[in-house]
């Protein structure tokens, strides 16, 4: 029961992690004691984006007539909607385990925890445990919704996000506590399903750590489409009552209150670090996550932690690439650490989102001399050809060194796009080498080359 690498968490983080692990040689065994894929393949980022693809081509179709095409009435067939999303986390699980056959990597089904002496315990679902030894253990257990003290999720009325991804019917009437990527993507998915949502964030802007126009586009989309917005407002308390959900409610104009059929507590995450061990080894963790060096090492010898536990963005692509170095430095391959500034961030809502680098705030915050470029969707023939004109791309570029800084962007498959940007910064390109990088028309994709040149006050079709 020895083996180089045991891996406990079976997410984009931990599976990528136990792949890359045998690629190097190492006998690797991956513990999990749900599903494989963890909470992104099953009930996060793969059943979401089947969610956003049924309710974009619904939209398609309520729009048909704008496209010069005649299309009888839609009906939805919302258990349809959801069994088509659940096939394609399904699919998505059973290619993870064919994934960990073909790289003779051993799953062990059960809860594991971390013990003394490079061990793990794995407790299966008949309650019986076995332990295991390595010589490297990887903690990459992720997260969980985050609870509110005012707002416990009890799976019927107040929800989380997986009771949001698997609903036995459509609601009336939601109310959604939280503007980031998760709720806003539930808020776009419900709303086009023909559910009433508000929307309610604490802070003064929806998406508040996205760059301050984005926030603004974006409430401008949604308020077009008839989602209630409610910003800089805190939600005080919560009443189940024959009715639905009571929330209750304080901002500048004072009190209130809203009545949904369903609420969604959409106010962040919470790392799964109780009960694996952690006390026992003696690994240190502060605010909840687990205190980890550049290369994921925790302060116990031989012990290593990434993904959602640790305190980096809890974002998918983000623990697959920590894994990946993680492992690698074990091997002594001395890998490059992960540039946490160059991490590209994704919502799926339409428009979409996408974003790296600085904001233009930030990047004026650090004294930054900046050029902004920025040009808008409504100028790009593509857009316009299929009818996606709404959003913008922005660039923000450090007028000393030509340096990229940061790009933000608004639009139809700008979740596609911003991979262009990440690439240029790696390669540590200047504003100038995108402007002469030639893009290929009509693309949406033109748009970037048009910020920059925005920027250098040389656009053509503005």
């Amino acid at each position: 029961m020895k083996y180089d690498v045991i891996i406990i968490g079976s997410g984009p983080g931990g599976y990528v992690t136990a792949i890359r692990a045998a690629q190097l040689g190492f006998k690797t065994a991956l513990v999990e004691k749900e599903k494989l894929g963890g909470v992104c393949l099953n009930w996060g980022c793969i059943p979401t984006k089947a969610l956003m693809k049924s309710a974009e081509v619904y939209d398609y179709i309520k729009k048909a007539g704008s496209y010069g095409l005649k299309v009888e009435k839609a009906d939805i067939d919302f258990p349809g909607i959801i069994a088509r999303s659940r096939e394609v986390a399904e699919s998505m699980s059973k290619g993870v385990a064919f994934l960990m056959r073909k790289n003779n990597i051993e799953v062990l089904e059960g809860f594991g925890k971390i013990l003394p002496g490079k061990k793990v315990s794995v407790t299966g679902s008949d309650g019986n445990s076995t332990t295991y030894e390595a010589d490297h253990i990887i903690i990459a257990t992720g997260a969980r919704a985050r609870q509110l003290p005012f707002m416990p999720i009890d799976g019927t009325h107040i929800i989380g996000y997986r009771q949001a991804l698997t609903p036995d019917k459509l609601p009336q009437s939601m109310v959604i506590v939280g503007s980031g990527a998760i709720g806003m993507e539930m808020a776009y998915f419900y709303h086009t399903m023909g559910t009433q949502v508000t929307i309610i964030e604490y802070l003064p802007r929806l998406l508040p750590l996205e760059d301050e126009e984005v926030s603004k586009q974006m409430q401008r989309a949604f308020k077009k489409s008839k989602i209630k917005v409610m910003t800089g407002t805190e939600v005080t308390a919560t009443e189940i009552t024959d009715e639905g959900v009571k929330v209750f409610y304080k901002n500048k104009k004072g009190e209130g209150e809203v009545t949904a059929e369903k609420v969604l507590s959409a106010v962040g995450i919470q790392a799964n670090i109780e009960n694996i061990g952690l006390e026992e080894v003696g690994i240190e963790t502060e605010k909840g996550k687990i205190k980890v060096d550049e290369y994921y090492r925790t302060n116990i010898e031989g012990y290593h932690a990434i993904g959602d536990v640790i305190d980096t963005p809890a974002l998918a692509h983000v623990a697959s690439a920590e894994g990946i170095t993680c492992v690698e430095a074990i091997k002594g391959l001395n890998p490059e650490p992960v540039d946490y500034m160059n991490i590209p961030s994704n919502i799926y809502t339409s428009p979409e989102v996408a974003s790296v680098g600085l904001t233009e705030q930030q990047a004026m915050d650090k004294g930054y001399d900046i050029r902004v470029g920025k040009f808008p969707f409504t100028a790009s023939g593509k857009a316009k050809a299929a009818g996606k004109p709404d959003g913008f791309v922005k660039i923000i570029i450090d007028k000393k060194y030509d340096e990229i800084l940061g790009a933000h962007m608004v639009g139809a498959n700008v979740t596609e796009m911003i991979a262009e940007i990440v690439a240029a910064r790696k390669a540590e390109a200047t504003g100038h080498t995108l402007l002469k990088s030639v893009h290929p028309h009509p693309t949406m994709s033109e748009a970037v080359m048009e910020a920059v040149a925005d920027a250098y006050g040389e656009v053509i079709h503005l």
